[in-house]
C-alpha cells in the first residue's frame, strides 16, 4: 500500500507557498498555547507524517456541530481539516450513499487499525436497543462500539456528545448518554459547546499530529488550551461586572451601552470555553458581544439548569462582594454623586483660581 502523502506534500501540490505553510504551523501553536520552541516539532510533524484518516459519525443531533465544522474561520484553518486529514466518512459532505458509503467507512477501519481518529457528533442512545437512532439499518449506538474499536482516539465534538444536550434533558425519552458512557478504553476528547468553535478540533488534530499523543486535557476532559478559562475571564463586558453595571432589560440604556448581561441570564461566569478569545465568524464577534447572554452550552445539563434569561443565584466565588439584585440605580446613584461632588470641588478651586488673579490685579 503507498504511503500517503503529508499535509506539507499536499499544500505544495496545490500552490501553497512555504511561507503560508509556516504562518498555518505558528498559528496552530499559538492557538495550543505551545512554547516558540516547539514551533518546528509542528513543521516537521506536518511535512512528514501522512495525512491522518477520519471517520466522522453523527448520531442524535442537530447537524450544528458539522455546520461549525465547516466554517473555520480562516482559509489555511479549513484547508487542514479537509485535506491534511483525509476525511473518509462523513454523512454531510460524503457523495457516497447507502452501502457505497458504509463499505467506505469500513475500509478505513481494515486499513488502519489503530490509526484513524475517530469524530462523533451527537449522543448515543440506549433506549429500547438504540431503535431511536440508526444507521444503515444499526442502531447507532452499536455502530459506535464498532467503529472506536479500532480507532487511536476519539473526539466527541459538540455537546450531544459529551453531556446529550437536548436530547438527554429531562425527561430523556430516548435515553440519551454521553459518548463517553459508551465508549471504554480509548482516548476520549470532549470538545462542547452548542456548537463547538471548529478550531479546537483542528488544533487537537495538529497536536495529535506532532506529539502522537492527545493534548494535555482539563479534569473534565477536554483540550487544556481551549477550556481552561471562563468566558467570564475574558469578557468584553467584564469592566462593566467589576462595577456593578448591569443590563436590567434588553432595552434600556445600559444594553445600549454595552453594560454587562448578567442579569439578562449570563453564565459567563461558570462556562468554560474559547468564545471570548477565539470568537466566531474570523473573529468577529461572540454572543455576549452581540448582545446576548450566555447560554453556558460548553457546560454539563445545561439544558436542565437555571433558565436561560434566569441569572444564578449568586455571583460564583463572591466575586465582587455584594448582590446584584441590589446593584443597579444605586450604583448610578453613587457615580452620580461623585461626578456631582467632583463638579463642584471643580467649580471651587477655578472661583479660587480667579479670585486670587483678581486680587494681583
Amino acid at each position: 500500500m503507498s504511503r500517503p502523502e503529508s499535509y506539507y506534500q499536499w499544500a505544495r501540490r496545490k500552490g501553497i507557498s512555504r511561507r503560508d505553510f509556516l504562518k498555518f504551523c505558528t498559528l496552530m501553536g499559538g492557538m495550543l498555547g505551545l512554547d516558540v520552541a516547539e514551533f518546528p516539532k509542528i513543521v516537521q510533524a506536518l511535512q512528514s507524517k501522512p495525512r491522518l484518516p477520519v471517520i466522522y459519525l453523527s448520531l442524535q443531533e442537530c447537524t450544528c456541530c458539522a455546520e461549525s465544522f465547516l466554517r473555520s474561520a480562516h482559509p489555511l484553518v479549513a484547508d487542514l481539516i479537509f485535506n491534511m486529514i483525509s476525511l473518509d466518512y462523513m454523512e454531510v459532505l460524503q457523495a457516497a450513499a447507502g452501502k457505497q458509503a458504509e463499505d467506505a467507512r469500513l475500509k478505513t477501519m481494515k486499513d488502519y487499525p489503530g490509526g484513524y481518529v475517530l469524530v462523533v457528533e451527537g449522543s448515543a442512545t440506549l433506549g429500547n436497543g438504540g431503535v431511536y437512532c440508526t444507521i444503515g439499518g444499526v442502531a447507532a449506538t452499536e455502530l459506535l462500539k464498532q467503529t472506536a474499536a479500532g480507532a487511536a482516539a476519539v473526539i466527541a465534538y459538540g455537546s450531544c456528545a459529551t453531556n446529550a444536550c437536548v436530547q438527554g434533558a429531562y425527561p430523556n425519552p430516548t435515553q440519551a448518554v454521553p459518548v463517553r458512557n459508551v465508549v471504554k478504553n480509548k482516548p476520549i476528547i470532549d470538545v462542547p459547546g452548542c456548537p463547538p468553535i471548529a478550531e479546537v478540533i483542528t488544533g487537537t488534530i495538529v497536536h495529535y499530529l506532532t506529539y502522537g499523543t492527545i493534548p494535555e486535557l482539563t479534569n473534565q476532559g477536554r483540550p487544556k488550551a481551549f477550556y481552561q478559562h471562563r468566558v467570564h475571564d475574558n469578557c468584553v463586558r467584564r469592566a462593566f461586572f467589576d462595577a456593578g453595571q448591569f443590563v436590567e432589560s434588553f432595552d434600556d440604556d445600559g444594553a445600549k451601552q454595552g453594560w454587562c448581561l448578567y442579569k439578562m441570564g449570563c453564565k459567563g461566569p461558570t462556562t468554560y470555553n474559547a468564545c471570548a478569545i477565539t470568537e466566531w465568524n474570523d473573529g468577529v464577534s461572540y454572543p455576549i458581544k452581540s448582545g446576548h447572554p450566555c447560554i453556558g452550552c460548553s457546560e454539563n445539563n445545561f439544558f436542565d439548569n437555571t433558565p436561560f434569561y434566569t441569572h444564578l443565584a449568586k455571583i460564583p466565588n463572591n466575586a465582587i462582594g455584594y448582590d446584584v439584585d441590589k446593584v443597579g440605580a444605586g450604583v448610578l446613584g453613587v457615580a452620580g454623586i461623585a461626578v456631582a461632588a467632583h463638579a463642584g470641588m471643580t467649580a471651587v478651586v477655578k472661583h479660587k483660581e480667579a479670585q486670587d488673579k483678581k486680587d494681583e490685579k
